[in-house]
């Protein structure tokens, strides 16, 4: 008996082995996280990724149109203290192009499961028609871990809304914020930061939007740290250090997460709402902020400064909504006024804010006698819980009004000097459910 016993153990031991095994090792890349792109320009793009453990990553890359000249970049040693995350730039391309590319780690190359291809920007010269391009914004996206989660019905859900979003082709991809939610096990150590990116990360259906499409990113309080929070919070290094690491945007602020970047004739001016609020709470103390002052004048200077078509500003909360609720800039009158008489005064033409937070959707306009005419763009959720809205907003455009999950698309086309505006908002499943077309001033 006790023979025949040791000889099913024996059987079901050689079954894993020689079956199980390899398929283990097969699906065993040494990639935690990525391929990502991050940021284009002209002559340089960069892909991020994550390896398991400390490896020498290096990305080799060629033009579709002519694979036989392959290009390498420098390698780099991923180490623990940094997440083992790699930021590898490709410098060897030309404007106009686009680009396969492969991930080399420790000398070999990793099987893509999914088409990896980046572009560089088209250049063109003052007279000459900018490029038509396409972008893909949302918020909010909830990603369940059932262990850390609140018990009941999982917050998160629908995630196929990626594939939904690659399917409309986007060149890039802006996150408005929310684009993880640290939970209390998380934003007290670096730890549980590295813990929650990888873990929003690992979910199949980004990776093709990943490897494919390039991304930009903001922040808001879900990716700081605790629920609302500001700048009193005691790990707010930890949680800049790590939104840095983790975002392939082409430059940062010394402190805080904001800065710019222009795609076409377009400028999009990425602001941080929270190293420098005030906390929502805070009402002995001013002048309250949710900037600052050194943030304010860098808008305001890039705003003046700027000679593109459009002006893209985004943030993560509501801006131009006059109601005084949740975490509106309304409930920040001094700053939110300031920001709009600066734009009025200097007559910035095109400005659109792009927002997200309020787990719903919704296009504002603001429309006041001798200033140019603003719009706020908020998109919201992407996988995040829907909220069904409850105040009356005069600003809203009607018919706007999105209370489900979605993701919107704005497309900048047209010959110089005759530039328009798209916007589309789709359902989870890619459905149009309302657009827009936007005539700017000349």
């Amino acid at each position: 008996m006790k023979f025949k016993i040791a000889s099913a153990q024996t059987l079901i031991l050689l079954f894993f082995f020689v079956f199980l095994q390899p398929s283990l090792e097969a699906d065993s890349s040494g990639i935690a996280s990525g391929p990502i792109v991050g940021y284009s320009t002209l002559k340089e793009v960069l892909v991020w990724i994550q390896t398991e453990k400390k490896a020498s990553v290096a990305l080799e890359y060629f033009e579709i149109e002519n694979p036989k000249n392959k290009f390498l970049s420098e390698e780099i040693q991923t180490r623990s203290n940094s997440g083992f995350v790699a930021k590898l730039i490709a410098n060897q391309v030309k404007p106009g192009k686009r680009y396969r590319y492969n991930v080399l780690l420790d000398g070999k190359k990793v099987e893509a499961k999914h088409p990896q291809i980046f572009q560089t920007q088209s250049f063109f010269a003052a007279g000459q028609n900018p490029p038509n391009f396409t972008f893909a914004l949302g918020s909010c996206a909830y990603v369940n871990e059932t262990e850390y989660d609140v018990p009941g019905k999982p917050y998160g859900g629908d995630y196929f809304i990626y594939d939904s979003i690659l399917s409309k082709k986007p060149d890039f991809m802006l996150w408005l914020g929310d684009n993880i939610y640290l939970r209390e096990t998380d934003w007290d150590s670096k730890t549980g930061f590295l813990h929650r990116y990888k873990h929003q990360r690992g979910i199949p259906e980004l990776q093709p939007l990943f490897s494919a499409v390039h991304h930009y990113a903001i922040w808001d309080d879900h990716d700081f740290g605790p629920n609302d929070g500001d700048s009193s919070f005691w790990m707010k290094d930890t949680a800049e250090e790590m939104f840095k690491l983790h975002w392939g945007n082409p430059n940062f602020a010394k402190e805080g997460i904001y800065g710019s970047f222009t795609w076409g004739d377009a400028q999009f001016i990425l602001l941080d709402d929270r190293t420098f609020r005030t906390a929502n709470n805070n009402k002995v103390i001013g002048p309250r902020q949710i900037l600052g002052e050194k943030q304010f004048q860098w808008l305001v200077n890039s705003l003046a400064f700027s000679k593109a078509t459009f002006k893209f500003v985004a943030i993560g909360g509501q801006f131009l909504n006059p109601n005084a609720v949740y975490e509106n800039y309304a409930t920040y009158p001094e700053e939110r006024n300031k920001i709009l008489s600066a734009i009025k005064d200097l007559k910035v033409k095109n400005v659109v804010f792009l927002t997200g937070d309020r787990h719903h959707t919704e296009l504002n306009l603001l429309t006041d006698e001798g200033a140019e005419p603003i719009y706020d763009f908020t998109v919201s959720p992407l996988t995040s819980g829907a909220y069904a809205v409850t105040e009356k907003n005069p600003l809203r455009i009607e018919g706007t009004l999105v209370e489900q999950r979605n993701f919107g698309m704005v497309s900048v086309t047209g010959n110089r000097g005759e530039r328009k505006l798209l916007l589309q908002i789709f359902d989870g499943k890619g459905k149009e459910l309302w657009k827009k077309e936007i005539i700017p001033n000349p």
